[in-house]
């Protein structure tokens, strides 16, 4: 036990430069020693004699508020990440860089996780945070030409090999297990012109976000079931299906898995919008795990199993799923088991959307009779027949609704439809609420396997989180050859590395918050710089300082490290 005896308290003078500054020092015997025990600092003699004739600085001349917290944290996981050592081992800087290329990628890394802008839009932003004093790269260096060439330096080439030196690290340093994987594909908006032929990768095709008139980049992304850590992208033509791809993302991921453990350990999600029996080949053949869904009109002897033959998948995780499995089943040309689950909370959203689609069928069919019923049919009844196909290219809507059209000439022609109720009850108690789930990993218990199937959403909230204009935005993506435009996708995966790291030690420090809810408490810490006029000649004397903080705020700036970024005095 130590025992500490106050006997002094003094001032003692500390030199550091040509000045002399003075803290206030409190010793005491500890343990029958001498020892300081406190020390509080009093400033230079000027400082000091100023307090003690009553006078201080007074109000500062001018002040400063600069973002901070958000931008801070960002850049501290960045450097823990080793996103610019990485690119710098991969793209060898010149001697007389002062921003390397590096640099200039986790740069567009931080700004796209923090707040999403153009390169020529970075230095203006970047001026106006307190980043300039901790990285101590000033925004004049930042204008958007070096950010084009620093893209330019690294190139489309060295993407992959970048991607993949930093996902193995990430996973490594943030204890992150790779061994369950989740796969899915979207496309995004590019401002790139119809009459550009310098980037055949942004075409016009399906576009996810309704944007018919821009041409589109697809993008695949694989990320861990644990985080939803990216660790492989593929950035594709926007014209090509999603099942085009499908292959070429398994086969990457064969050659990368080799730095991330056993590809037979692996286990592979992905919905049915990929499946095919060519596809499956490329998955046997690299003898991953996987799972995956089969689409119910594909699987009309599961379908037909009694709801008495289902059981409780999991009454605590899963109070309301129930499921028949069947251990032997074969499909897409591949052999695994199959789990049939039923979950009434489906059954109602299904219920709901497939209203919505029978009102929007039934409203067309009734324009289409109302125009019949007025003689005015510009069609022969062939191309009428096609046409009613067409609304009703819903395979569940065309089950439960009869039609018939009567006459042959056009001015004759009528059309009756009507919706057969018992038809779709029917096909409720078929089919609403239910998936077939496929998978070759026999010896898993029936609930992991439910949820591998639905850790999908970690991907689709991460392409959420990447149309989202306010964080971690695809766009704007200004750029005109394909190169810089798959550098640009290298930069997104990057902000959204950085998010989820953040999101994810929130989470292990038992804080349940979004992305979102991480910037919006950061951006709330802000650094205020206070110039105080100095007596004499010489420039005003400068304190910074942070805002006061929440404690929840202080614990989110500890866990990112970005406490030490800080200013201290």
């Amino acid at each position: 036990m130590m025992v500490y005896y106050l006997y002094m308290t003094s001032i003692v003078g500390k030199r550091q430069g040509s000045k002399t500054y003075y803290h206030a020092v409190e010793s005491a015997r500890v343990d029958g020693k001498p020892r300081i025990v406190s020390q509080t600092y009093l400033g230079s003699a000027e400082e000091v004699l100023a307090k003690l004739a009553g006078r201080s600085r007074g109000e500062p001349a001018r002040v400063h508020a600069a973002a901070f917290g958000a931008v801070a944290s960002a850049w501290a996981v960045a450097e823990d990440l080793r996103i610019a050592a990485i690119v710098d081992q991969v793209v060898k800087p010149r001697a007389d860089a002062k921003v390397t290329a590096g640099r200039f990628i986790q740069l567009a890394a931080v700004g796209k996780a923090v707040a999403p802008c153009s390169k020529d839009a970075f230095a203006d932003w970047w001026e106006r945070t307190a980043a300039p004093r901790f990285t101590r790269i000033s925004a004049k260096r930042l204008d958007g030409r070096r950010f084009g060439d620093a893209m330019g330096r690294l190139g489309a080439d060295r993407c992959p090999e970048v991607e993949e030196r930093i996902a193995a690290h990430a996973l490594r340093a943030e204890r992150v297990d790779p061994s369950a994987l989740v796969l899915d594909m979207t496309n995004f908006a590019a401002y790139v012109s119809s009459a550009n032929p310098k980037a055949p990768i942004a075409q016009r095709g399906k576009a996810k976000q309704k944007r018919k008139d821009l041409r589109l980049v697809g993008l695949g992304l694989v990320a861990t079931e644990d985080g939803a850590i990216p660790v492989l992208s593929h950035p594709y033509p926007g014209d090509k299906p999603d099942v085009t791809q499908f292959p070429k993302m398994v086969e990457r991921l064969a050659e990368r898995y080799s730095c991330l453990g056993d590809p037979g350990s692996l286990t592979v999600t992905w919905d049915a919008g990929q499946n095919s029996e060519d596809d499956q080949a490329v998955v046997e053949h690299a003898e991953f795990g996987f799972v995956t869904s089969l689409p119910p009109a594909n699987c009309q002897d599961l379908l037909d199993i009694p709801a008495s033959r289902f059981k409780a998948l999991d009454p605590e995780r899963h109070p309301k799923v129930r499921f028949h499995e069947r251990k032997a089943y074969r499909a897409l040309g591949a052999a695994g088991r199959v789990l049939v689950t039923f979950s009434p909370t489906l059954r109602e959203a299904q219920e709901r959307g497939f209203a919505q689609t029978l009102a929007k069928a039934g409203a067309k069919l009734a324009d289409v009779q109302a125009v019949l019923e007025r003689g005015r049919a510009r069609h022969a009844r062939p191309q009428l027949e096609a046409k009613i196909a067409q609304i009703l290219s819903d395979r569940q809507a065309a089950q439960v609704t009869d039609w018939d059209i009567a006459g042959d000439e056009p001015p004759n022609l009528r059309l009756a439809y009507q919706v057969d109720d018992d038809k779709i009850k029917a096909l409720a108690d078929r089919e609403f609420g239910k998936r077939v789930l496929f998978t070759n990993r026999r010896q898993w218990e029936p609930a992991r396997v439910v949820a591998a199937y639905r850790s999908q959403h970690l991907v689709e909230a991460s392409f959420k989180q990447m149309k989202d204009p306010a964080r971690v935005a695809f766009s704007p993506m200004w750029h005109w050859t394909q190169d810089k435009i798959k550098v640009h996708c290298l930069i997104e995966v990057l902000a959204l590395l950085i998010a989820h790291v953040m999101r994810r030690r929130a989470h292990q420090a038992g804080l349940e918050m979004s992305y979102d809810a991480i910037c919006s408490q950061l951006d709330r810490v802000e650094e205020v710089t206070m110039l105080y006029p100095k007596d004499g000649k010489g420039r005003p004397v400068a304190k910074k300082m942070l805002t006061e903080t929440t404690p929840l705020q202080r614990r989110l700036l500890a866990l990112y490290g970005a406490d030490k970024l800080a200013p201290t005095r």
